[in-house]
């Protein structure tokens, strides 16, 4: 990308010291960071009210929006495909400004930032340090915050042809969760996303699973080869799997029955997977869960026996259900809806013994 500052105007690379990232973002080039997972955020201090972002939006489907936060006032700004600056001076004030840009959606669309315009003389000043609370989730198009927007929609399917424009992260049960408690959050969220290949909605006809992809950083084929994340950047304290009830499709064998091969071979599946992550966080609480979307119970039964057959040697995996789990819509989670579901996820994260500490206690 052509990067071009007008005069009076500096420009700051994205591999300044003073921004600071949060998620599972591909920083293999510096000044050319490359976010794909959904609530990933860039943000920095800076005065002065000029603010001009070079970015590439890199578009697969749906219309794609840029989360803004600045000065604590949420906003989007809808995305072309390719290059381009985005012009979020009539946002700022001559004063100290905290900016925050995330992305509200999941891999229909990736960005790769490539710097900012700031005043000549602006100054780039010190963030507040990072939580020390630290979360991550794996989940689905809840997870991600898919049509959260849709306040209008509470309760009831999606509208038509919502393309996109009502989802938000911000707005997901999983960074209300974090902003509760005050913790850092990596959201390995895509919609569509059930535990095995060939099963769920997304990437279709093919159908990529979570096992195939939590490990990665691009695990989407339009964006190019698969790339690996490395797990020691970033510790969680708590972990939410969220799979389960996209795996229904194309055949609900789980609900059909739940002794056949299939189900047993998906409980043996999850639970893999499980250890997997285990093997990866050794002190982690590790949540599993489904969401309020509708869904069979026989998806949170097979859950449940995982998490009872796990804890018999791991006292820190653990199963959750919401009050409304399973049962409280046909449709995507409004805002409002994830509210009441980060109540309940946090008010349970609390009363786990040590949740929040890096090492296990001697006498665990």
């Amino acid at each position: 990308m052509n990067v071009q500052v007008n005069q009076n105007e500096r420009l700051i690379r994205p591999s300044d010291p003073a921004i600071r990232y949060t998620g599972r973002i591909d920083n293999s080039n510096p000044d050319a960071p490359f976010l794909i997972y959904v609530c990933s955020q860039v943000e920095f201090r800076v005065t002065g009210h000029v603010l001009r972002v070079f970015i590439e939006n890199i578009h697969s489907f749906y219309e794609n929006r840029l989360g803004v936060i600045i000065n604590g006032v949420e906003s989007a700004v809808l995305l072309e495909s390719g290059a381009q600056v985005i012009d979020l001076s009539d946002r700022m004030t001559d004063g100290e400004n905290h900016v925050l840009l995330f992305k509200r959606q999941d891999c229909c669309h990736a960005l790769v930032l490539h710097g900012f315009a700031v005043a000549e003389d602006a100054e780039l000043l010190p963030l507040p340090p990072r939580p020390k609370r630290r979360m991550e989730v794996y989940g689905d198009s809840v997870s991600a915050g898919e049509v959260s927007e849709a306040e209008f929609a509470c309760g009831q399917v999606d509208p038509e042809g919502h393309n996109g424009r009502y989802s938000n992260g911000y707005l997901s049960y999983s960074w209300q969760t974090a902003r509760l408690l005050g913790a850092e959050l990596h959201d390995i969220a895509t919609g569509g996303m059930a535990l095995e290949d060939g099963t769920g909605y997304f990437y279709a006809p093919d159908y990529i699973g979570m096992l195939s992809s939590w490990d990665k950083i691009n695990y989407y084929p339009p964006f190019g080869a698969k790339t690996d994340w490395d797990f020691s950047r970033y510790t969680p304290h708590v972990v939410v799997a969220a799979i389960g009830q996209n795996d229904a499709n194309p055949v609900n064998f789980m609900a059909q029955n739940y002794d056949c091969d299939a189900s047993k071979h998906w409980r043996s599946a999850y639970a893999g997977w499980i250890r997997a992550i285990r093997a990866k966080y050794p002190h982690a609480q590790i949540i599993l869960t489904t969401t309020i979307l509708g869904h069979d119970a026989a998806w949170d039964r097979a859950i449940d026996e995982v998490c009872r057959e796990l804890s018999q040697t791991d006292g820190r995996v653990h199963h959750f259900l919401y009050s409304k789990n399973g049962c409280g819509t046909p449709g995507h989670i409004r805002g409002s809806e994830a509210a009441g579901m980060a109540k309940e996820l946090a008010g349970f994260i609390e009363t786990l013994p040590d949740v929040w500490e890096d090492e296990i206690r001697n006498s665990e």
